[in-house]
């Protein structure tokens, strides 16, 4: 099968700002995306991971060409996906790349192992995913990475963190057992 791309003049052009309010109505599951092993590591908290296929199990993430962990990435050929659990908030604001923290230091305070080709993983996320390289597709100032997974870890959390609005929030379980309370609710995680 051969794909085609057209080209279609726009009818106008939307601005950044614009377009970032809109998605920002968009939610997203938080992840921690890793690369590297032993000392030279890096991570970057991310909203951009999805499934692209079951069979076989494949990831694709987004990542800023500007971002540390792209070369590595690219070096080692590997990554971990870490989607975090609603406790774990400030594991996603550490690996932001804001503040002081940066490269191998977004690591300390947090439990991690090493996964296929020693990329971390963290422990205690709802699903931690090994992953190899499989193709790295660059489009304007991001890279498309596309993942075979390898490895998963995968724990029972009452909660998945999520990104809405600007915000953190926890997506919560309903304990009960009635059908309509197996829906998830949501409690804000911000001051």
């Amino acid at each position: 099968m051969k794909s085609v791309v057209r080209a279609f003049p726009p009818t106008s052009i939307v601005n950044s700002d614009e377009f970032r309010g809109a998605m920002r109505h968009l939610a997203g599951g938080v992840s921690v995306i890793t690369g590297g092993r032993g000392r030279d590591i890096s991570g970057m908290t991310v909203t951009s991971v999805t499934s692209l296929t079951i069979a076989p199990p494949t990831l694709i993430v987004a990542i800023n060409r500007a971002a540390s962990t792209l070369p590595l990435l690219r070096r080692y050929g590997a990554f971990g996906v870490s989607i975090l659990a609603g406790d774990q908030r400030e594991v996603a604001e550490r690996f932001t790349g804001k503040g002081s923290h940066a490269g191998a230091k977004r690591f300390v305070g947090s439990s991690w192992k090493a996964g296929p080709a020693g990329v971390p993983l963290l422990e205690g996320a709802l699903a931690a995913i090994g992953c190899e390289v499989e193709e790295i597709i660059e489009r304007h100032s991001h890279a498309i990475v596309l993942g075979s997974a390898v490895s998963i870890a995968a724990s029972e959390a009452p909660s998945a963190l999520a990104y809405w609005s600007g915000r953190y929030v926890a997506v919560e379980r309903n304990a009960s057992h009635d059908e309509d309370a197996r829906l998830p609710t949501h409690r804000a995680l911000w001051d």
